[in-house]
């Protein structure tokens, strides 16, 4: 199969003008909104700890979602060709960032938490390994320069 380019388009608008522009770092808000054509307005913001509004999604949390996301989808994707029928999942993803006096920074790794419930006990291994592979069809996964490790839980429904 040839490959093929997929295009993708957002528009980011600063909304936390106070009047003030950006004429000192404390006279204006980090507030922004993310848009994508047919759907809702994400209410983003800086994080926290640099001034913005923790009720408001920041890129830190949505770079970890996007990850977190990219492997749940390419994992079930997978599931089916392996044999492994997948009835829940559920993952808790964290990072670390470092900043540095410069006012830089960058993640140093990310670690998702995948808990994957599967319809019967003969499948366990086989999502365990699944992991892997999933790993290395993520998009997201594959695009960041930064680790970004697995550790999976896999249950079987009904406690078998």
């Amino acid at each position: 199969m040839a490959d093929k380019v997929h295009h993708y388009r957002v528009s980011v608008r600063w909304t936390g003008n106070t009047g003030e522009g950006t004429t000192g770092y404390r006279s204006f808000e980090r507030s922004h909104d993310v848009e994508a054509e047919g759907r809702p307005v994400l209410k983003g913001s800086a994080d926290s700890a640099f001034r913005g509004d923790p009720a408001r999604w920041n890129p830190e949390d949505l770079l970890v979602s996007a990850l977190s996301e990219c492997h749940m989808l390419s994992y079930l994707a997978l599931a089916p060709a392996a044999g492994v029928d997948v009835v829940a999942y559920t993952d808790t993803a964290t990072a670390a960032m470092t900043t540095h006096r410069d006012g830089s920074g960058e993640f140093d790794e990310a670690v998702l938490h995948p808990v994957v419930t599967v319809a019967e006990a003969g499948m366990a291994e086989a999502a365990r390994s699944l992991h892997e592979k999933a790993h290395e069809k993520c998009f997201i996964a594959r695009s960041v320069n930064f680790p970004v490790r697995n550790e999976p839980e896999i249950r079987v429904a009904g406690g078998a």
